[in-house]
């Protein structure tokens, strides 16, 4: 009990010292908490979505992707409405209505306006029966009653403006067609952001299955006392074979399932950079534990010379660890929640909508928030407790302050140097190695490896860089930058620990951003190296081409050739008799002129003959092909082929890597038309000396179908250094928490270091030294820690990126780029996050009374 109030009476003592220890377990408890709620939160919206639009049985044509749009085919398999009549004669049903669904749709308003979400979710399109009523209320207009009436969801309707007697133009594979918008309906529950969109029954047919008298499922449901399991077999015996059959369970597990993945991406990336926050977050509270240990020498003292235990004196630190750890993590649990309603409100602004209607808080949560964050700090406190226990009661005759570590034992340096050798080998092994599998596991040792011994030598390290700092940073400054480079060596230990903190953040974008630019510079290389069309039009989501789109592309002036790209599923069987699950290339003869692929032998164009394909480099030495033998090629949508090898593209290029080609006009020998998926994307190239006009010309060409993009060469290296600078600017956002968590570790040691030296401080301003000049010596030490921390971050981080960037060459991107505008960048910025970080401990120190701070014990 006397070591409980003990720790009480020191804990609430030193609050405020205590404070920026408590944001960095804040922190870093939010963010587990946080994306914790969050995750919790997308699958309980989705969890009612699946539940609600679900009936008690599914049928749907069966296809051998397991999903409701035939591959690339801009229409969802579909069959004929006696399907239906089967399924309601079926035993146990009580009811079942024919739909029809498809996501291969683009809706336009009045001014071609895409009105589909921009988030990743799709545009649906769908017929309205009864069963829409479930998930759906209609709250202006009326349904769908012919061909000219469409019904909207009401948050597509106000995110675009739309109103009722607003005109929308759909654009389907079976061509376009327009209505006038008749009703707007909302969800009962939240729907995460897709548009919906509602047509009468045989217009949804005929406009986006082709033809009248097709459904794409069955939604049935059963009579009481029916079970769900029950009825499916049932309809499964009425039905026979082809089709696919789901009860609601297994619908939502279905749906679950599809968005699992890109859930639990999220998840775990955003855990992994709390996991970072939370490395950093242990220096800071390492530092403060040891200075405030050092600071209570004389008391510690004291306590072990009445009768104290060491085991009394280290239990006490540690129960102030225990009380940090719960107020940090307990207010940390609270900012989790809030944050991840923040990150719902954030994504509602991108286009996916989450209610706080679904906000869910798990028990997990809390409980999982409070352990980390406790764990964390207990064992970060560790040290500094074993530190105190063995604290003499001979401490207590002398002066407080600084514990006798003002350099790093020769012990440390030399495991310092020795994980930093290790792991500068792992590093040079990743570099060396021939296969990226078994160099992916050294470059993570090199990284852990290099990570620690960085951090146990730093304090060795120290001296020389902070001096070398000094030389070029302070040394302008006079005796106000000697006393300040000085200050930042008296202790290598915590100059070391407190740069560590900032050295891990930066360190991670350094090697980013190498990573990023050498791939970014190594696809611009083999663009210029392999793309020979002048042109790329495609969809940003993937969808096929509309024939109406193609067509207009192919009719646009100044064109020399369109070539198509369509993929065909196929499994390819080779003389080993090992069956390959990938597909076909199938071009038009113009691509080998668009797309300039090597050949490790035979010639490309001669794979477009009768009969004809090619393979890859891998995929040939894999399976023992060679030109000139015949591979068995079965087409999921079609009939069997045996098609002759006549060249082998080598894979050591990065486009199209591992791609088997083959002639439009041979798979579609083998498949019929109606089953023969839509062109993938088109490359086109113009006349000579017509590339500029051409280029506006199919723009305008292309203008009433917002969903394509027209790319030439320029444009498409542009998107790709977009779309690396999008993925990093979210990285280094994430990574931001890490930086705040380490900037708070050099405001606490700079206030710590302040308290300490209040004597000194004291006796500075008696003999001179004004307030401003002692507020720039503080500010310039916390410069040169920050500089410090950022010089050993990026180094580390440039080298990490340099070992990363040899493997990708293994993948084809080979060009190694040094962001060196980005480094110098961070490296001033740095300077400027220690001036930030002095702000509060120098105002501090600069009103601190003189003959107080001299009268200090």
């Amino acid at each position: 009990m006397s070591v409980l109030k003990s720790s009480l009476r020191n804990f609430f003592a030193h609050k405020g010292r205590m404070a920026l220890s408590a944001v960095a377990v804040l922190l870093s408890v939010a963010f587990v908490s946080g994306t914790l709620v969050f995750t919790d939160t997308m699958n309980t919206t989705f969890d009612k979505l699946f539940a609600s639009t679900a009936s008690d049985v599914t049928l749907s044509a069966k296809n051998d992707d397991k999903g409701d749009e035939s591959p690339d085919s801009g229409r969802p398999d579909a069959f004929p409405a006696s399907v239906v009549e089967e399924v309601r004669g079926a035993e146990g049903v009580q009811a079942a209505q024919g739909a029809v669904a498809s996501t291969s749709v683009t809706v336009v308003d009045a001014r071609n306006r895409n009105v589909g979400p921009t988030s990743g979710a799709p545009t649906i399109a769908v017929n309205w029966s009864p069963n829409e009523l479930r998930s759906v209320e209609i709250v202006s207009g009326h349904e769908p009653r012919g061909p000219t009436d469409v019904v909207v969801d009401g948050a597509t309707a106000e995110k675009h403006g739309l109103k009722l007697g607003d005109e929308l133009r759909t654009i389907s594979v079976t061509g376009d067609f327009t209505a006038k918008i008749s009703g707007i309906v909302d969800f009962k529950v939240t729907n995460p952001g897709a548009t919906v969109v509602y047509f009468d029954t045989p217009t949804a047919q005929r406009e986006i299955l082709g033809k009248e008298g097709l459904f794409t499922q069955v939604a049935a449901d059963a009579k009481p006392g029916v079970s769900d399991d029950t009825l499916k077999a049932n309809i499964a015996a009425a039905v026979g074979d082809g089709y696919q059959l789901q009860t609601a369970a297994e619908a939502a597990d279905a749906g679950r399932e599809d968005v699992a993945g890109f859930l639990d991406v999220m998840k775990y990336a955003m855990l992994g950079f709390a996991g970072i926050a939370f490395l950093v977050g242990i220096f800071l509270i390492v530092n403060t534990f040891s200075m405030l240990v050092a600071q209570r020498t004389r008391e510690i003292g004291l306590m072990r010379a009445i009768g104290s235990s060491r085991r009394q004196v280290n239990r006490s630190v540690l129960v102030e660890a225990v009380l940090l750890g719960v107020v940090g993590s307990v207010a940390g649990v609270a900012a989790g929640v809030g944050l991840a309603v923040g990150l719902m409100e954030l994504m509602s602004s991108m286009g996916m909508e989450l209610s706080t209607r679904d906000l869910t808080v798990k028990w997990t949560t809390p409980a999982v928030g409070l352990a980390l964050g406790i764990v964390v700090t207990v064992l970060a406190a560790y040290i500094p407790a074993r530190r105190a226990g063995k604290i003499s009661p001979m401490a207590a005759l002398r002066d407080a302050g600084t514990p006798a570590d003002g350099s790093a034992g020769r012990v440390r340096g030399g495991i310092g140097l020795a994980l930093t050798a290790a792991g500068a080998a792992a590093l040079v092994a990743a570099t060396r190695a021939d296969e990226a599998g078994p160099g992916s596991l050294w470059l993570g040792l090199g990284v852990v490896l290099t990570l620690l011994g960085f951090i146990v030598v730093g304090p060795l390290l120290a001296g020389g860089v902070v001096r070398a700092l000094g030389a070029v940073v302070l040394r302008i400054f006079g005796p106000v930058g000697r006393m300040a480079e000085r200050n930042a060596l008296r202790n290598p230990r915590r100059t070391g620990a407190t740069a560590a903190a900032l050295m891990i953040g930066l360190a991670l974008v350094a090697c980013l951003s190498v990573v990023g630019s050498s791939m970014v510079a190594s696809a611009t290389e083999e663009l210029d190296r392999s793309v020979g069309a002048d042109y790329i039009v495609q969809n940003a989501t993937g969808q096929p081409i509309v024939p109406q789109a193609q067509t207009a592309v192919e009719k646009t002036p100044g064109l020399d050739h369109v070539t198509r790209y369509i993929w065909v599923d196929a499994t390819i069987t080779g003389p080993d008799g090992k069956p390959y699950e990938h597909g076909l290339a199938a071009t038009d003869p113009t691509y080998p002129r668009d797309l300039r692929r090597e050949t490790t032998a035979g010639r490309l164009a001669d794979a477009y003959g009768p009969g004809a394909m090619s393979v890859g480099s891998d995929y040939a030495t894999e399976h023992g092909v060679k030109v000139g033998d015949t591979l068995t090629v079965a087409f999921k949508r079609g009939a069997t082929a045996k098609l002759k090898v006549v060249a082998i593209t080598s894979d050591a290029a990065n486009v199209d890597k591992g791609a088997m080609y083959t002639n439009i006009a041979t798979a579609a020998r083998h498949v019929p038309a109606d089953r023969m998926p839509q062109t993938g994307f088109l490359l086109a190239s113009a006349k000579d000396g017509q590339e500029t006009r051409t280029y506006q010309a199919l723009k305008d060409a292309l203008a009433p179908y917002p969903q394509y993009k027209v790319s030439n060469q320029a444009d498409y290296k542009e998107e790709l250094k977009d779309q690396v600078g999008q993925l990093l600017n979210i990285v280094y956002g994430l990574l931001a928490l890490a930086i705040v968590v380490a900037v708070l570790g050099v405001v606490n040691t700079l206030a710590l270091s302040v308290v300490e030296r209040t004597r000194e401080i004291g006796l500075m301003r008696a003999i001179g030294l004004s307030r401003r000049q002692l507020r720039r010596m503080i500010r310039l030490e916390s410069v040169v820690i920050a500089l410090f921390g950022a010089l050993l971050g990026l180094g580390l981080g440039m080298g990490w990126g340099t070992a990363a960037q040899k493997l990708l060459a293994l993948e084809g991107l080979g060009v190694l780029e040094i962001p060196w505008p980005t480094i110098l960048t961070v490296f001033v910025g740095s300077a400027f996050v220690g001036l930030f970080a002095a702000l509060v401990p120098a105002f501090r120190a600069g009103r601190m009374n003189v003959l107080n701070a001299i009268a200090s014990d």
